[in-house]
C-alpha cells in the first residue's frame, strides 16, 4: 500500500494535471470568481468625492482603517461596494462559535452533523447581515460628518449606503461559498488572501523606490527580502507540525473470523487557532488610534487618549508588550472554542477508540486537554515570534505596512491549504485512474 502511495506521488506531475479535466475547471471557476471580487473593490459608492475621500483616509490610514484595508484588497481605502469585506461574516461565525459554548440549543445543533450544521450556517447569515447593517450605518453617518465626502448628505445617502455594503457583503459571502463548493480552496479565506497579494506589487513598488530615492539602503532592501524567505520557510514547517496521539482500536469477531485491532492516530496542529489571534490583538491594539483620528479633524483628541496612542505606535515598546500578551490570550481562547477534547473524547469511547495506556472518557479528555495546552504554548510562541519579527523591521526600516506577520500568515496558510487540495484531487484522479486499469485487465482474463 505504501509502495503504491508512493508511486502515485511521483507520478503527479504537468501530465497528470493536464489530464485532470474537472480540477482544471475548477480552478478556472475560481479565478474567475476571484476576479469579479477584484472588479468589485474598484466599485465606488453613490454620492462620493473621490479626491475628498482618499485625503481623509490618508489621515486614517494607521489606525485599524488600515488594517480592515488590507483585507479587503483596498476597498476601504476607494470606500468600493466591497469596503466592509469578508469581516462581518468571520466575526458572526466567531460569535456563534462563542455561543455554542454557553447556549445548550446550539451545542445540540453543532452535534446534529450536516443538518445541525446547516441551520447554524443560517443563523450566521443572520448575523451577518445584522454586523454588517450596524457597521455600514456607521461608515455612512462618519462619511457624512467629514468635510466634503458626501455630496448630498441625508437619509436617502444613509439608506443607499447601508443597502450597498450589506449587499456587497452577502455577495461575497455567496460568492465565497461557491468558491468552497464549486472552485478549489476555501473561498472566504482566498477572498482575504487575494485582497493582500493584489496589494503585495505596491507595497514592492514602494520599497524599491524608497531604495532608488535613498530612504533605504540596498543592504536593508536584500536583508528584508532574506528575512521575508526564512519567515515563510519557518511558516511552513510550523503551519505543518502536528503531534500525532495513537488510537487504538480494540479487537473484533466476525462470524468465526478475529480481525486485529487497528490503530490509527488523532493529529494536533501546533497552531490549532490559524491566523485568529494576531488579526483580533492588531484590530484592539489599533483602536485607540482609530477614535483619536475620529474624534477630531485634526488627529488630536483628549491628552490622555494621545498619550495612550503614543505608547501604542508601531515599533513602540508597550505595543510590542502588549500584541504579544494579547496573541497569547487569543491563541489559547480560539483554541479552547475550536477543539473541545471532552468531544473528542466522547466520540473515541462511542467507536470503541482508547489511547494507550489512558483510560475512555474524562480521563481522555484530560489528557489531550494537557497536550492540547503543551502544544498551544509553542503554538503562541511560533505566532508571536511571526508576527514580533515584521514590526521590528517595519518600525527599524519603514517597510510598508503589507510585509506584516499577519498577511504572511494569511498569504502562507492560505496558499499551503489550496495546494494540498490540489494534490488532493490529482491523487484521486490518479486512483481512479489505477481502478480502471485493473478492472480493464479483469475483463480480459
Amino acid at each position: 500500500m505504501a509502495s503504491a502511495a508512493e508511486q502515485l506521488a511521483a507520478n503527479m506531475n504537468f501530465g497528470a494535471f493536464a489530464k485532470a479535466e474537472e480540477l482544471k475547471k475548477r480552478i478556472w471557476f475560481t479565478l474567475g470568481a476571484l476576479l469579479v471580487y477584484r472588479l468589485g473593490t474598484y466599485i465606488p459608492l453613490p454620492g462620493i468625492n473621490p479626491e475628498a475621500l482618499a485625503q481623509a483616509f490618508n489621515s486614517h490610514q494607521n489606525g485599524i482603517l488600515g488594517l480592515f484595508n488590507m483585507f479587503s484588497g483596498g476597498a476601504v481605502g476607494r470606500m468600493a461596494i466591497f469596503a466592509l469585506g469578508i469581516m462581518p461574516y468571520i466575526s458572526a461565525s466567531i460569535i456563534i462559535q462563542l455561543m455554542t459554548t454557553v447556549s445548550p440549543t446550539l451545542e445540540q445543533l453543532k452535534k446534529e452533523g450536516a443538518r445541525g450544521q446547516k441551520t447554524i450556517n443560517q443563523y450566521t447569515r443572520y448575523g451577518t447581515v445584522l454586523l454588517a447593517t450596524l457597521q455600514a450605518y456607521g461608515i455612512s453617518v462618519g462619511l457624512e460628518g467629514s468635510s466634503n465626502i458626501v455630496t448630498d448628505p441625508g437619509l436617502f445617502f444613509r439608506f443607499s449606503t447601508v443597502l450597498t455594503l450589506v449587499g456587497g457583503t452577502m455577495f461575497m459571502m455567496w460568492l465565497g461559498e461557491q468558491i468552497t463548493a464549486r472552485g478549489i480552496g476555501n473561498g472566504i479565506s482566498l477572498i482575504i488572501f487575494s485582497g493582500i497579494v493584489a496589494n503585495l506589487p505596491t507595497a514592492v513598488a514602494n520599497t524599491l523606490e524608497l531604495g532608488r530615492q535613498g530612504t533605504l539602503s540596498t543592504a536593508v532592501i536584500l536583508g528584508v527580502i532574506v528575512v521575508a524567505v526564512i519567515v515563510i520557510a519557518f511558516i511552513v514547517f510550523m503551519e505543518r507540525a502536528q503531534r500525532r496521539l495513537i488510537i487504538q482500536y480494540p479487537k473484533r469477531q466476525v462470524g468465526n473470523k478475529m480481525f486485529q485491532g487497528d490503530s490509527s492516530h488523532l493529529p494536533l496542529k501546533l497552531n490549532t487557532a490559524g491566523v485568529i489571534p494576531p488579526i483580533f490583538a492588531s484590530s484592539l491594539l489599533l483602536l485607540p488610534t482609530t477614535v483619536v483620528n475620529f474624534v477630531s479633524s485634526n488627529g488630536q483628541g483628549p491628552d490622555w487618549l494621545n498619550t495612550v496612542t503614543a505608547l501604542l505606535g508601531h515599533g513602540q515598546p508597550l505595543y510590542m508588550l502588549l500584541y504579544a500578551a494579547l496573541i497569547v490570550f487569543f491563541v489559547f481562547f480560539y483554541t479552547a472554542i475550536v477543539f473541545n477534547p471532552e468531544d473528542t473524547a466522547d466520540n473515541l469511547k462511542k467507536h470503541g477508540g482508547f489511547i494507550p495506556g489512558i483510560r475512555p472518557g474524562q480521563r481522555t479528555a484530560e489528557y489531550i486537554d494537557k497536550i492540547l495546552t503543551r502544544i498551544s504554548v509553542l503554538g503562541a510562541i511560533y505566532l508571536v515570534l511571526v508576527c514580533l519579527l515584521p514590526e521590528f523591521l517595519i518600525s527599524a526600516t519603514g517597510v510598508p505596512f503589507y510585509f506584516g506577520g499577519t498577511s504572511l500568515l494569511i498569504v502562507v496558510s492560505v496558499t499551503m491549504d489550496t495546494v494540498s487540495q490540489i494534490q488532493g484531487h490529482l491523487l484521486a484522479q490518479q486512483y481512479e485512474g489505477l481502478v480502471k486499469k485493473s478492472k480493464l485487465r479483469g475483463k480480459r482474463r
